[in-house]
């Protein structure tokens, strides 16, 4: 007898629990299958982003690669035309890379205003890298240093020439060499003092500093 009591209860609890799923499925089902869809999207989606990233990553390489070899051929109008497709349709770091390596063609073609330029516009753009807008910087100061006057120099890298920046040296170079060239002897020899002073400036900074150094002092100007 107990048995069949038993028997009896575990049917009546299965056939309650039955009823309470049903009860839950027809409350909350569409709600569980959209979450189930959700998640399966979200995991289709994840992998078609990566998928799509790491071609979109490959492609833009493979047209670097070609831009330089370009370049090395010594074709450089095709080659600008290319890292400016890149500049414009590439993904990833390759736009900046096109816009660092159009420039350096174009003061290779001794474009020295134009590459100035987009040198100074990658240093200022806020998008790019703080490491990439300094050495943006400095490449522009130094070609300034020929085609333009100290306070465009100035207006470049100044704010890099303090103790604390990693490139002041070079700044401290750009910006004495372009205050010589002005003829601002004093000036010059302040930023060139300051090279050899820093004794974490490169060797070869400080002695192409020294010697100009020396040529002011022989020169008695300041």
């Amino acid at each position: 007898m107990a048995n069949q009591d038993d028997s009896f209860i575990r049917e009546v609890n299965e056939e309650l629990r039955s009823d309470q799923m049903k009860s839950i499925w027809a409350r909350f089902g569409g709600v569980i299958v959209a979450i189930a869809v959700l998640i399966v999207l979200g995991t289709i989606g994840k992998v078609g982003f990566d998928y799509w990233q790491d071609g979109a990553s490959s492609k833009s390489g493979d047209a670097f690669l070609q831009a330089l070899n370009l370049a090395k051929e010594n074709k450089t109008d095709e080659a600008l035309a290319a890292l400016n497709t890149l500049e414009k349709d590439g993904y990833g770091a390759y736009p900046v890379l096109a816009r660092l390596r159009a420039a350096t063609l174009q003061a290779q073609k001794g474009e020295t205003e134009a590459a100035a330029k987009a040198f100074s516009a990658i240093g200022k753009d806020s998008s790019v890298p703080a490491a990439i807008q300094e050495a943006a910087r400095l490449r522009a100061a130094y070609l300034l240093v020929d085609t333009g006057g100290y306070d465009q120099v100035s207006a470049e890298v100044e704010q890099l020439a303090t103790p604390q920046n990693n490139m002041r040296h070079s700044a401290r170079e750009a910006l004495g060499l372009a205050a010589y060239k002005s003829g601002d002897y004093a000036k010059a020899k302040t930023w060139f003092q300051q090279i050899v002073d820093d004794a974490q400036s490169p060797r070869n900074v400080t002695g192409r500093a020294q010697m100009l150094l020396d040529v002011i002092a022989a020169s008695g100007k300041a």
